[in-house]
């Protein structure tokens, strides 16, 4: 066997090291995340349509790219906690926007109980910035956000096959 397909037959079963497997890993997490349905890490679904062409369309993958970047060139991304990011962020003149897992929702590869809404809450009732969390309008996170500002909004819920669809509520929840 030769020394490239000995190479192609590695990487084909995932065992490469270093940059390139980075580089491979972000590109199967984008190409995997471009055709799934809601952004799940865990536990894709993926479909097709016969009104619309495919999502991913590898001609156009450097104008995708572009995009990104122009919508990300005064971003900055963090690999942290979400506590972690606000508390080193925190100013006057911040604006942290914060939309954790629905509450009793599964697939997003984060574990995230009732208690770090608890801490969310708390964290945007003291923090000296501006915070506005999103979630979905139900008891648990009501009583969770008492005391912040609350607006209930219909949104249509289009992810998770048609048993799931339909009109839902969601909480846009301010500290001012």
């Amino acid at each position: 066997m030769g020394v490239n397909q000995q190479t192609n037959l590695q990487v084909a079963a995932g065992h490469t090291r270093g940059k390139a497997d980075r580089y491979q890993r972000a590109a199967k997490f984008y190409y995997l995340q471009k055709l799934a349905f809601g952004g799940r890490v865990e536990g894709q679904t993926f479909g097709t349509a016969t009104t619309s062409p495919p999502k991913l369309n590898l001609l156009r993958l450097e104008e995708d790219f572009s995009q990104a970047h122009l919508r990300l060139a005064r971003t900055y991304i963090e690999h942290l906690d979400w506590r972690e990011c606000i508390n080193k962020y925190d100013r006057p003149h911040t604006l942290f926007y914060c939309d954790p897992p629905y509450w009793g929702t599964e697939g997003y590869g984060v574990g995230f109980g009732l208690e770090q809404y608890d801490e969310m809450a708390k964290l945007a009732k003291t923090i000296k910035g501006y915070m506005i969390i999103s979630v979905n309008d139900i008891p648990e996170m009501r009583d969770a956000f008492a005391g912040l500002t609350m607006e209930s909004v219909d949104i249509n819920y289009t992810v998770g096959g048609a048993q799931r669809c339909g009109k839902r509520a969601e909480l846009i929840i301010r500290n001012w």
